[in-house]
């Protein structure tokens, strides 16, 4: 590492911004009394159980004991019930809508030196890039122009040459990106971003760009495995400034913030309650919680012998538990399944309270507008398990009886944040959606749909505009209105 690359490293953390949240000498996460809750195997009381499904359903965060006893049940019958509320949920928060988006990898550099992650410092097979303002810029044409994308989660390396100038500036490019469409013209509308641990000042610079959701996901919560996993010295191996990293976007007045943990790293019913415990901190301090929560799997990386060695890798029945127990413990947030499982798991769990999914997806550095084969390792960071198009993964999604919702106007509306946060508890925010679902849902037909997906699209929502009528019908003229404005080439109406 050159002594400019050592310079930036070590004026990165700044630790007044950690201890400031603090309570006390320790973080939040607390390994041995989480793991009391998941051992304290307790005779599972069917009656208890059902009311704990009632608090989750009345849509308020359960208690860690409450999520132990979720991750510890056994009885068939009650798990079935489980994930009939874990539906009722879902449908009560956020309606039949799964929002999709695409990943963008902007760079592949990082100084970190992760043991599971292809993009490693000292994994040299890879093939290293960072987009430029012109890739940038061709890559969005090709989501937003062609594939009819209006969601990224923009992705960045821990590196100086991806910081938050590059940051700040890729964003602007990718929203200033504008491209003719069959009737209207194709743009991203909301770009997220997941990076690296920011400063409250950095933060700050990403809010007055737009920034959607900010994400950082711990990978692992708990302590040792950290320290195994993310060696001593590099940026990521300081526990403390990436755990408080959620609070120093919300402070910096990020409205939204994403949670995650890379499973297969540790066992998955710790890593479960420490998502738990991060939510209620920021309960807590802040009076929101996670906007979204994330649970990708660890998958083969090129080079990278870890992926293929933990003893802790989730199998599919523990993945399905892990949904929905998150499900009823955060019943609010929105949970992200991403392209990394297979099309089949992705179809199965999708029930279980999905709100957010990819399609399309590349994450190869450039790979939208420069193709190649996904197979390619040396050139991202890792495999992918569901390669379907957005066309053929809303015509599934139709068929299954979701509308796709390309919907961003509550960030216009100011419904973001804790507005959103209670609209969202309330089981308010669901009727704006389901109509601003059914208005983006229409406009990405005319614009991007195949002729059998544009088929099965507008019978659906013929059967949602039915429903609108019966269940909202002060909204429905209003609707219809802006459908037909909609078909003569009017964009972005909302409610």
């Amino acid at each position: 590492m050159s002594e400019n690359l050592k310079s930036w490293v070590a004026n990165r953390i700044k630790e007044d911004e950690i201890v400031k949240y603090m309570d006390d000498d320790s973080d939040f996460i607390k390994d041995d009394e989480i793991w009391k809750h998941i051992k304290d195997d307790k005779q599972q009381d069917p009656v208890r159980i059902r009311e704990i499904f009632e608090k989750a359903l009345a849509v308020e965060t359960l208690s860690p004991e409450e999520t132990a006893m979720l991750i510890n049940l056994k009885n068939p019958e009650l798990v079935e019930e489980m994930k009939e509320t874990a539906l009722k949920i879902k449908l009560k928060v956020y309606d039949n809508r799964i929002v999709t988006f695409a990943p963008l990898y902007l760079g592949d550099y990082c100084v970190n030196n992760c043991a599971y992650c292809g993009f490693r410092t000292s994994n040299t097979i890879m093939k290293r890039k960072i987009l430029s303002e012109d890739e940038i810029r061709r890559e969005t044409e090709v989501l937003a122009g062609k594939i009819g994308h209006k969601r990224l989660i923009v992705v960045y390396g821990e590196h100086p040459l991806t910081g938050v100038d590059y940051i700040e500036n890729s964003l602007r490019t990718i929203y200033g990106v504008k491209v003719p469409v069959r009737k209207g013209f194709g743009h991203i509308r909301r770009a997220n971003v997941n990076a690296a641990p920011l400063q409250i000042d950095e933060l700050k610079r990403l809010q007055e760009v737009g920034i959607g959701t900010f994400q950082v996901f711990q990978e692992t919560y708990h302590h040792e495995t950290h320290r195994k996993v993310h060696p001593e010295g590099t940026l990521k191996g300081d526990y403390k400034w990436r755990l408080y990293c959620m609070h120093r976007a919300l402070e910096a007045g990020v409205d939204d913030v994403g949670i995650g943990a890379l499973y297969g790293l540790y066992d998955w019913r710790f890593e479960t309650m420490a998502l738990l415990y991060h939510a209620i901190e920021l309960e807590k301090k802040f009076g929101i919680g996670p906007h979204t929560v994330s649970f990708p799997r660890l998958e083969p990386a090129a080079n990278t012998p870890f992926t293929q060695s933990s003893e802790y890798m989730v199998n599919d029945e523990d993945f399905e538990r892990i949904i929905l127990v998150l499900r009823l413990a955060i019943p609010y947030t929105g949970m992200i399944l991403t392209a990394r499982e297979s099309r089949e798991i992705r179809d199965k769990v999708l029930p279980l309270g999905i709100t957010q999914t990819d399609a399309s997806t590349r994450i190869g550095i450039g790979a939208y507008s420069d193709r190649y084969t996904e197979q390619e390792l040396e050139r991202q960071q890792f495999m992918i398990g569901d390669p379907r198009s957005l066309d053929e993964l809303i015509r599934d999604l139709t068929k299954m009886g979701y509308i796709t919702s390309f919907c961003t106007a509550g960030y216009r509306c100011g419904r973001t944040g804790k507005c959103i946060m209670d609209l969202l508890r309330e089981g308010t925010e669901g009727k704006y959606c389901k109509l601003n679902a059914i208005t983006t849902f229409k406009e990405w037909l005319l614009d991007f749909a195949s002729e059998e997906t544009a088929k099965i699209g507008d019978a659906l929502i013929k059967k949602e505009l039915d429903e609108v009528k019966t269940k909202m019908p002060k909204a429905y003229n209003k609707l219809n209105e802006y459908i037909t404005r909609i078909e003569n080439g009017e964009r972005d109406l909302y409610f």
